[in-house]
């Protein structure tokens, strides 16, 4: 297997972000990878935005609740060291908007969290195991303790 060489970490703002960005930092540096970010909102609601935009991260909204979206990614941008242009916004599903953006960047490697779960939940599925069964590249998912 060669060395991954970029590697996206995708973020939810979840209280087990760090986790999962503290995994996607180490693998980064003991790579010597390039380190994207993305999260994709699929929460809120988005006026005059149509599905799978990318939002500009640099350019003021208005909207209160995209410019607090906007915030955090960026603090953990920072905090990660991800470069400006290696940081994104996505309005859209989760699942496609990630695996969209791992092809169009060439990522091989996706991290993500997974909360494990199981029953009604399970059979629905979640984000991680779409991404794990849909990308092109490898992914690595966090077991996240519930609770």
């Amino acid at each position: 297997m060669s060395a991954y060489q970029h590697i996206l970490l995708a973020v939810d703002f979840s209280e087990h972000d760090d986790l999962v960005a503290q995994r996607a930092k180490d693998l980064a540096e003991k790579y010597r990878a390039k380190l994207s970010v993305i999260h994709v909102l699929d929460n809120i609601p988005m006026p005059d935005t149509t599905y799978g935009t990318v939002i500009p991260l640099d350019k003021d909204s208005g909207y209160e609740l995209l410019e607090a979206e906007k915030a955090r990614l960026m603090q953990i941008g920072d905090q990660l060291g991800a470069a400006q242009d290696n940081r994104w916004l996505v309005w859209g599903a989760p699942k496609q908007e990630i695996v969209q953006l791992a092809e169009r960047e060439q990522v091989d490697l996706i991290v993500v969290g997974s909360h494990g779960r199981h029953g009604l939940s399970l059979l629905l599925g979640s984000t991680a195991n779409s991404v794990l069964h849909y990308a092109g590249c490898d992914v690595m998912a966090i077991r996240l303790l519930n609770g």
